[in-house]
């Protein structure tokens, strides 16, 4: 299968084009610079020029491909929102009528359930999401009659070293010898391991279910505070306790972020598409896999 990716130089996008190069699938992978390229080339994509500013680009790959994945983002650009509604608009409107959409999406658009497991049937609305153009962006996918559009809503992503979260953290510790938590740190975490997310987008594009929502998530659940312990001993730093008003000021609206928990009910994925997480668990990963190897 012919596929475009974006954000294949990315973390979760590029071991996912990693995974369905090795699936003898053709990848072509949208880059927006040589370091890009390189980094695409390197994965066994061929590279097409341009970002997901260039709808031209985005609409003309499209409309050669069999399949589009997004899994291109960038959390920290406040304009990112209609970046990407532009940007799905072309890929859309360039792939023809029957192809394969998996738009990527994160388990931050359910509201926060306070420890409650949630599956795909909860509603999620941009003004109860961490994530609101999330929440657009599936709609805008789902949406899209003429194709066979997927949405996976993604756990807490780890594995490889990579995670924007865990780095951020491990960067903490590291930098001032402390490992931030809010409150007790009780509330409970899902995650998945990114070579398992990977695996359910290549069974997600070889076995297609239109118009399906799944979740992505290991059965390990991990209390944020067990989190923040992981990774002040991989640092040697110390895990700290604050306030919600004290990691505001601290961390920004991550600290809000911090208090949630929704964990995710992903038996829709493992019944759908054969799915079984089986990489190391998150505290696993970090006391001794790939992050206290990097």
């Amino acid at each position: 299968m012919r596929i475009l990716i974006t954000g294949a130089s990315g973390y979760v996008g590029g071991v996912v084009a990693e995974h369905l190069v090795r699936a003898d699938h053709e990848v072509v992978a949208l880059a927006r610079s040589d370091e890009a390229r390189e980094r695409v080339e390197g994965l066994g994509a061929k590279a097409v020029a341009g970002s997901l500013r260039d709808l031209d680009v985005l609409r003309g790959a499209a409309a050669s491909a069999e399949a589009v994945v997004h899994a291109a983002v960038d959390y920290a650009d406040p304009g990112m929102g209609e970046i990407e509604h532009d940007a799905l608009a072309a890929l859309l409107d360039g792939l023809h009528d029957g192809g394969a959409f998996v738009y990527t999406s994160t388990g931050l658009v359910y509201p926060d359930r306070q420890g409650a497991t949630v599956d795909e049937d909860h509603p999620v609305t941009p003004e109860t999401s961490a994530q609101p153009y999330k929440v657009l962006g599936e709609r805008q996918v789902l949406a899209a009659g003429h194709v066979a559009g997927t949405v996976i809503r993604a756990a807490l992503v780890y594995g490889r070293g990579g995670s924007g979260l865990l780095q951020g953290l491990i960067g903490a510790g590291r930098q001032s010898g402390m490992v931030p938590y809010i409150g007790d740190g009780a509330n409970e975490w899902s995650s998945v391991h990114v070579d398992d997310l990977a695996a359910l987008y290549v069974a997600a594009l070889e076995r297609r279910e239109p118009g399906v929502v799944v979740n992505a998530a290991s059965a390990e659940r991990t209390p944020i505070r067990r989190m923040a312990e992981a990774v002040a001993g991989l640092t040697g730093a110390q895990a700290v306790s604050l306030t919600l008003e004290q990691g505001t000021a601290a961390m920004g609206p991550l600290a809000a972020t911090l208090t949630r928990s929704s964990p995710l009910d992903a038996s829709r994925a493992r019944r759908l598409f054969g799915w079984a997480p089986r990489r190391p668990g998150l505290v696993e990963e970090l006391t001794s896999g790939s992050y206290a190897r990097s």
